[in-house]
Protein backbone atom coordinates (compact mmCIF):
# COMPACT_ATOMS: atom_id res chain seq x y z
CA UNK A 1 0.00 0.00 0.00
CA UNK A 2 2.82 2.40 0.86
CA UNK A 3 4.65 1.49 -2.34
CA UNK A 4 1.57 2.26 -4.43
CA UNK A 5 1.18 5.69 -2.83
CA UNK A 6 4.86 6.48 -3.53
CA UNK A 7 4.42 5.42 -7.14
CA UNK A 8 1.41 7.72 -7.44
CA UNK A 9 3.40 10.61 -5.97
CA UNK A 10 6.25 9.98 -8.42
CA UNK A 11 3.80 9.73 -11.28
CA UNK A 12 2.10 12.97 -10.28
CA UNK A 13 5.23 15.04 -9.53
CA UNK A 14 8.39 13.66 -11.08
CA UNK A 15 7.01 12.49 -14.42
CA UNK A 16 5.56 15.90 -15.40
CA UNK A 17 8.77 17.66 -14.29
CA UNK A 18 10.90 15.26 -16.34
CA UNK A 19 8.63 15.67 -19.34
CA UNK A 20 8.79 19.46 -19.00
CA UNK A 21 12.62 19.37 -18.87
CA UNK A 22 12.78 17.20 -22.00
CA UNK A 23 10.45 19.55 -23.89
CA UNK A 24 12.44 22.57 -22.67
CA UNK A 25 15.72 21.01 -23.83
CA UNK A 26 14.26 20.29 -27.28
CA UNK A 27 13.00 23.87 -27.52
CA UNK A 28 16.42 25.31 -26.62
CA UNK A 29 18.11 23.09 -29.22
CA UNK A 30 15.64 24.17 -31.91
CA UNK A 31 16.11 27.86 -31.12
CA UNK A 32 19.91 27.58 -31.23
CA UNK A 33 19.73 25.73 -34.57
CA UNK A 34 17.54 28.46 -36.05
CA UNK A 35 19.87 31.18 -34.73
CA UNK A 36 22.88 29.47 -36.32
CA UNK A 37 21.16 29.18 -39.68
CA UNK A 38 20.09 32.82 -39.49
CA UNK A 39 23.65 33.96 -38.82
CA UNK A 40 25.02 31.92 -41.74
CA UNK A 41 22.37 33.33 -44.05
CA UNK A 42 23.19 36.87 -42.92
CA UNK A 43 26.87 36.34 -43.68
CA UNK A 44 26.04 34.98 -47.14
CA UNK A 45 23.73 37.90 -47.93
CA UNK A 46 26.33 40.40 -46.77
CA UNK A 47 29.04 38.81 -48.93
CA UNK A 48 26.67 38.72 -51.91
CA UNK A 49 25.76 42.41 -51.55
CA UNK A 50 29.45 43.36 -51.45
CA UNK A 51 30.16 41.23 -54.56
CA UNK A 52 27.24 42.84 -56.42
CA UNK A 53 28.52 46.31 -55.56
CA UNK A 54 32.03 45.37 -56.75
CA UNK A 55 30.65 44.01 -60.04
CA UNK A 56 28.50 47.12 -60.48
CA UNK A 57 31.59 49.28 -59.94
CA UNK A 58 33.47 47.23 -62.54
CA UNK A 59 30.60 47.57 -65.02
CA UNK A 60 30.32 51.33 -64.55
CA UNK A 61 33.94 52.34 -64.03
CA UNK A 62 35.88 49.56 -65.76
CA UNK A 63 37.89 48.60 -62.66
CA UNK A 64 37.20 46.81 -59.42
CA UNK A 65 37.47 49.07 -56.37
CA UNK A 66 40.84 48.96 -54.64
CA UNK A 67 39.37 48.94 -51.14
CA UNK A 68 36.15 48.25 -49.31
CA UNK A 69 35.83 51.86 -48.14
CA UNK A 70 35.30 52.95 -51.76
CA UNK A 71 32.32 50.60 -52.05
CA UNK A 72 30.83 51.96 -48.83
CA UNK A 73 31.22 55.56 -49.96
CA UNK A 74 30.13 55.30 -53.60
CA UNK A 75 27.89 52.24 -53.81
CA UNK A 76 25.93 52.43 -50.55
CA UNK A 77 27.16 49.14 -49.13
CA UNK A 78 26.15 49.21 -45.45
CA UNK A 79 27.08 45.92 -43.73
CA UNK A 80 26.65 45.60 -39.98
CA UNK A 81 30.33 45.67 -39.04
CA UNK A 82 29.51 45.00 -35.40
CA UNK A 83 28.19 41.56 -36.43
CA UNK A 84 30.54 40.72 -39.32
CA UNK A 85 34.24 40.91 -40.07
CA UNK A 86 34.81 41.67 -43.74
CA UNK A 87 38.00 40.72 -45.57
CA UNK A 88 38.30 42.48 -48.92
CA UNK A 89 41.43 41.38 -50.77
CA UNK A 90 42.21 43.42 -53.88
CA UNK A 91 44.52 41.79 -56.45
CA UNK A 92 44.28 43.85 -59.63
CA UNK A 93 41.89 46.29 -61.26
CA UNK A 94 40.63 43.64 -63.69
CA UNK A 95 40.35 40.73 -61.21
CA UNK A 96 37.42 40.20 -58.89
CA UNK A 97 38.53 40.85 -55.31
CA UNK A 98 38.33 38.04 -52.79
CA UNK A 99 35.51 38.83 -50.36
CA UNK A 100 35.17 36.89 -47.12
CA UNK A 101 32.58 37.63 -44.45
CA UNK A 102 32.93 36.07 -41.02
CA UNK A 103 30.93 36.36 -37.86
CA UNK A 104 32.39 38.78 -35.32
CA UNK A 105 31.64 36.08 -32.75
CA UNK A 106 33.86 33.54 -34.51
CA UNK A 107 36.20 31.66 -32.20
CA UNK A 108 39.07 31.64 -34.68
CA UNK A 109 39.78 34.36 -37.18
CA UNK A 110 41.94 33.40 -40.17
CA UNK A 111 45.00 35.44 -41.06
CA UNK A 112 44.12 37.37 -44.25
CA UNK A 113 47.74 37.08 -45.42
CA UNK A 114 47.49 33.27 -45.53
CA UNK A 115 47.00 32.05 -49.07
CA UNK A 116 45.56 28.52 -49.37
CA UNK A 117 47.19 28.03 -52.77
CA UNK A 118 50.56 28.95 -51.30
CA UNK A 119 50.11 26.46 -48.47
CA UNK A 120 49.30 23.70 -50.98
CA UNK A 121 52.43 24.44 -53.04
CA UNK A 122 54.55 24.43 -49.86
CA UNK A 123 53.17 21.06 -48.81
CA UNK A 124 53.62 19.67 -52.32
CA UNK A 125 57.27 20.72 -52.41
CA UNK A 126 57.80 19.23 -48.95
CA UNK A 127 56.46 15.87 -50.11
CA UNK A 128 58.37 15.71 -53.40
CA UNK A 129 61.80 17.30 -53.04
CA UNK A 130 63.58 18.08 -56.27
Amino acid sequence: MIIQSRVKIYAKIILPIALFLVVLALFVLAVSEIAGKSENEGMQLTAESIRRAAVQCYALEGVYPADFEYLKEHYAVQPDESKYIIYYTYTASNLMPVIDVLSANAETIPDPTDDPAEAESDSASAEFPE
